[in-house]
């Protein structure tokens, strides 16, 4: 099982590789959910998603063990996606000139594949289910020997995505620090068109980054809340750890209530592409031992949520992202204690698929 040790050695091995993505805010969404938000955008991370973080972990931990036993690369990586971990993984195994092939649901948005292949990645088409998903892997595997980086499973995964929660603690503690005075330090964000927080997003930047009380995660495989819950658990015990779904996509809530692993029986059908898969066996011992509670949310309340980020903050999140945002905006958060008052949400993702968003003009109105 991943442990805070592990994340620690992944925050050392991807230090000055990736972008260390701001802490955001925003007074419009403060007043809608009642309590103060702060909101980890790693929309802005490299390939754009936190599946970089896992990703390129995996794949530099394969190369130093390769380099220790003093063999050659792996021949190429293989992996299953929806798109955010296989564009993740081809840019970091191109990095180290590794080639890698990607088993990509057929439904999958047209946006991440073409962005797999600008990676360089061989694509290999499945159906989309959790089972045509890990035979298909496991037959590219035997084909070019290749080594299998699973998306959410491989505890290098884990540990990657678990940086996330040392970053947030981080950076709310630096705002807290007596050297920084009465401003808090803003974070610097480096992508492409953006040359920082400050100049383009200072009017959602904190101006007193509050103590975290909890967390809320959207959750697909689990790969991103486990190593966020074993690193938040280690360091500030008393902060709370929320998954949030779909309703149509809720196994973890299912596996929580039932206090037993249990996959989603078919295919979800959910706008939050992202979080189709089920979580698994590395990742549920985590998750039951370690998140607090994991909410459900509509399909309704899911585009209402993107749609509000949208609007209010002007980041263009994936609908993934606008679950965990519908959790904290959502009846049943209500019922969370009012002294969990300071909530980090984070924002996992802005590949958005421009030309299946007919979504917004199937709903009337606007967000309000």
């Amino acid at each position: 099982m991943a442990g805070l040790a592990e994340v620690r050695v992944a925050e050392e091995r991807l230090r000055g590789r990736l972008h260390r993505t701001p802490l955001l805010s925003s007074g419009a969404l403060d007043r809608l959910a009642g309590r103060r938000l702060l909101f980890k955008c790693e929309l802005f991370q490299k390939t754009g998603s936190f599946k970089s973080r896992g990703a390129l972990n995996a794949v530099r931990s394969l190369v130093e063990e390769s380099e220790r036993a003093g063999a050659g690369r792996p021949r190429a990586v293989v992996t299953h996606s929806s798109g955010n971990h296989g564009q993740a993984l081809t840019w970091a195994a191109q990095a180290e000139g590794i080639p890698a092939y990607i088993v990509v649901p057929r439904t999958a948005p047209h946006c991440k594949q073409a962005a797999i292949r600008t990676y360089g990645a061989t694509l290999v088409p499945c159906e989309p289910s959790d089972k045509s998903r890990a035979e298909t892997a496991a037959r590219v595997v035997q084909e070019t020997g290749g080594v299998m980086v699973h998306p959410n499973q491989e505890l290098a995964v884990i540990a990657g995505q678990g940086t996330i929660a040392l970053e947030v603690l981080e950076e709310v503690r630096e705002t807290h620090s007596p050297a920084q005075g009465s401003a808090p330090r803003r974070q610097e964000c480096h992508k492409k068109g953006v040359r920082s927080a400050r100049s383009t997003h200072s009017r959602f930047l904190s101006t007193q980054a509050p103590e975290v009380n909890a967390v809320v995660v959207p959750v697909g495989g689990g790969g991103m809340i486990a190593g966020i819950a074993v690193a938040i658990k280690a360091l500030r015990p008393d902060v709370k750890v929320f998954g949030a779904e779909p309703c149509n996509a809720d196994d973890c809530y299912q596996s929580k209530v039932r206090g037993e692993l249990t996959p989603n029986l078919h295919p979800p059908d959910t706008i939050a592409d992202a979080v189709k898969t089920s979580i698994g066996p590395n990742t549920w011992p985590i998750i039951r031992d370690w998140v607090d509670d994991v909410l459900t949310v509509s399909e309704e309340e899911i585009k209402q949520a993107t749609r509000l980020v949208w609007e209010r903050m002007k980041l263009l999140i994936e609908p993934t992202a606008g679950v965990g945002v519908a959790a904290v905006l959502s009846e049943q958060f209500q019922a969370v204690p009012r002294d969990v008052e300071n909530v980090c949400i984070v924002l996992c993702g802005g590949n958005v698929d421009l030309s299946s968003l007919t979504w917004l003009t199937d709903r009337p109105g606007k967000a309000e």
